[in-house]
């Protein structure tokens, strides 16, 4: 059976005062104008994009090469998708008649069969649709989509969807039932398509999205019999991906039988979410299972305590359980993103405060990281360890950069977390025919089938929230807050009145006939918190990290001096938590502990223990660093 949890749509919901409406409004005035003018290539310094360029080539109004990675259009369509939401957030005419231009250059670049993709109309190195494995037109279609979807729902414009219902027309008669098989080389349509198909109701689109799906790990050998040896490597070039390793895009296992995560990060979860997406929609129980197995494999044996996933620069990928190494961690900011499309994907399966946590988590740990606080500079990878002297320089360390650069020449990430911040008020609630779950502590205001609901919080820093219906259309409705995993002393109440509710999965559930007014307040302690990581983990063997409520924390050298290695916390010292420092990072709570710093020995390698010095220790969180200097950073903290 279908699940019948939806979520309240993104265009009903404002976020409306604290952390995160203050990001989104600097996504609104900062971001998304900085990354229109890197698509335009106007931003000097930063790597170049042509992404524009390239669909002005394609639509035949001006002579060039193709330039960029093969599926650069992406870049496009995930700013379009984030455009869409802001226009949501803050209406801007000027903005929207950009968007209206970009969308037409588009429409006049799409070929008279329905497909579109600039790589292969510009270059014309070999045929389309010939190399699923390298070549992303399935992925750029999706993203296409998903900005379709995103501008009908978020902001009324509906010419982009008329021009990715003919590319999925064409999509469709090649590969949907009794056409060719195919399996996209980068997952991602198959979420796309279901997302179109809760707006059109076409079951085509469903149809597809589950062949995709289906047909996955079926053959193994799929792309080894069906890549062409002569197209292998021309679109990627010496990263050309080989057609033998099945592992690498998960095509070697049927997914309903997927049992760790493996391969390449960002499809693997990709692809989890376009299931959890499609059990939801047809009440697929064996994809409902195969989803909360891979989401406790990934969380309890591949998540680094950032919430990153990615352990290795090669591929991009997984490695193996408890390899979380630190200083040459992948972590993509993408791959952060995905989880929390998984996560909250998973919260329309079935209400467990687990999948809420990991959302938080990411939101505020894995995927903020990837920008600077100004906005402009982004992080692709996103390591829990950084020494200038090593990180960005050595041939191991290469993928680890100490500062953030202003762009990407593969620039897949900066798009996808402007998309989801700027969505972010689609994630708050879900609901069914009788009850209004609520999974994020976010300062709102909300229209749901049972309640408008005002949320006010002084969260990250501050633990509690107060919801204030202020109109009920539904009197008898139950109303399930989730409980976060750190909160401590949890006390709840109405109006005033304190109440024990029932508590399932994670989950407040408060049943009562609601009036107009009513209040439901849940307050808790946050203390700081050490993290140990399971002994098996070698990179965190004997060290701890710094957590308070959602936020995970880091030391910097900018506060604590160089050779962050010499640093000592006792077991038994305090993690103290200072007065809020509005001033400081654009405003933080710090941490801060009486530690120790091991002096530097006369010798390499000496019989007599270093000599120590009392120092105090001071954490700031890990989404800020590299926001002052480029100096060391780390997570992990020896325990002395």
């Amino acid at each position: 059976m279908a699940s019948t949890i939806t979520k309240v749509p993104l265009p009903q919901v404002v976020l409306s005062e604290g952390f995160w409406a203050s990001r989104q409004q600097l996504m609104t005035d900062v971001t998304i104008p900085y990354m229109e003018r890197i698509l335009r290539d106007e931003v000097p310094g930063a790597a170049k994009s042509h992404a524009i360029e390239n669909f002005r080539m394609a639509a035949g109004e001006q002579q060039g090469e193709f330039y960029g990675m093969v599926f650069q259009d992406s870049d496009v369509a995930k700013w379009l998708e984030a455009a869409a939401y802001s226009l949501c957030i803050h209406p801007d005419e000027a903005l929207a008649a950009r968007v209206r231009d970009i969308v037409a250059l588009i429409g006049r670049a799409q070929q008279p069969d329905g497909y579109l993709d600039t790589y292969f109309t510009v270059r014309h190195v070999i045929p389309r649709w010939t190399n699923l494995l390298e070549c992303h037109e399935l992925y750029c279609a999706g993203h296409l989509i998903e900005a379709a979807v995103a501008l009908h729902e978020a902001a009324g414009m509906d010419e982009l969807l008329h021009i990715v219902l003919r590319l999925v027309d064409h999509i469709d008669a090649r590969f949907g039932e009794g056409g060719v098989e195919g399996i996209p080389g980068h997952q991602e349509i198959e979420l796309a398509l279901l997302r179109l198909y809760r707006v059109t109701g076409d079951p085509r689109h469903r149809d597809l999205a589950l062949r995709f799906l289906n047909l996955r790990g079926q053959d193994p050998e799929f792309f080894k019999k069906h890549t062409p040896k002569e197209t292998l490597g021309l679109a990627f070039g010496d990263y050309g991906i080989d057609p033998e390793d099945n592992v690498y895009n998960q095509s070697d296992v049927p997914v309903r039988e997927q049992q760790k995560p493996r391969g390449h990060a960002v499809r693997q979860v990709y692809m989890l979410a376009a299931m959890a997406d499609a059990a939801a929609t047809t009440g697929d129980a064996e994809l409902a299972e195969a989803c909360r197995r891979m989401f406790d494999a990934i969380t309890q044996r591949q998540m680094y305590v950032t919430g990153n996933i990615g352990s290795t620069v090669h591929l991009e990928a997984f490695t193996d359980d408890y390899h979380l190494p630190g200083d040459t961690a992948y972590g993509e900011t993408c791959a952060s993103v995905a989880m929390a499309f998984f996560a909250s994907s998973l919260l329309t399966l079935e209400p467990r405060a687990v999948y809420g946590d990991i959302l938080e988590l990411e939101l505020y740990n894995g995927a903020l990281a990837g920008m600077q606080l100004d906005g402009t500079r982004f992080f692709y990878v996103n390591p829990l360890e950084v020494h200038p002297r090593i990180s960005g320089r050595l041939a191991t360390h290469k993928h680890v950069l100490p500062v953030r650069p202003k762009w990407h020449a593969c620039a897949c990430c900066p798009p996808n977390l402007a998309r989801l911040i700027t969505s972010l008020g689609g994630y708050l609630y879900t609901e069914d025919e009788r009850t209004l779950y609520a999974h994020l502590f976010i300062g709102s205001q909300a229209k749901t089938r049972h309640a408008d609901v005002s949320l006010s919080t002084s969260m990250p820093w501050t633990g509690g929230a107060a919801f204030t219906m202020t109109a009920v259309h539904t009197p008898g409705f139950t109303f399930a807050v989730r409980i976060p995993g750190y909160a401590r002393n949890v006390r709840f109440s109405v109006n005033g009145e304190a109440l024990s509710p029932d508590i399932r999965s994670g989950y407040a559930y408060i049943t009562r006939s609601w009036q107009a007014g009513d209040t439901v307040s849940v307050d808790f302690d946050m203390p700081a918190r050490r993290l140990h990581a399971d002994p098996r983990v070698r990179d965190a063997a004997g060290r701890v990290a710094l957590a308070r409520g959602p936020i995970v924390y880091c030391l910097e050298s900018e506060d604590n001096g160089e050779e962050l290695s010499c640093l000592r916390l006792p077991r038994d010292a305090e993690i103290r938590v200072p007065a809020h420092d509005p001033a400081l990072l654009g405003g933080v709570t710090v941490l801060e502990a009486d530690g120790l710093r091991l002096q530097p020995a006369p010798a390499l390698y000496s019989e007599d223990a270093p000599a120590q010095t009392p120092v105090t220790l001071r954490a700031i969180p890990y989404y800020a660093w590299s926001n002052r200097s480029a100096g060391e950073m780390t997570v992990w903290i020896q325990e002395a």
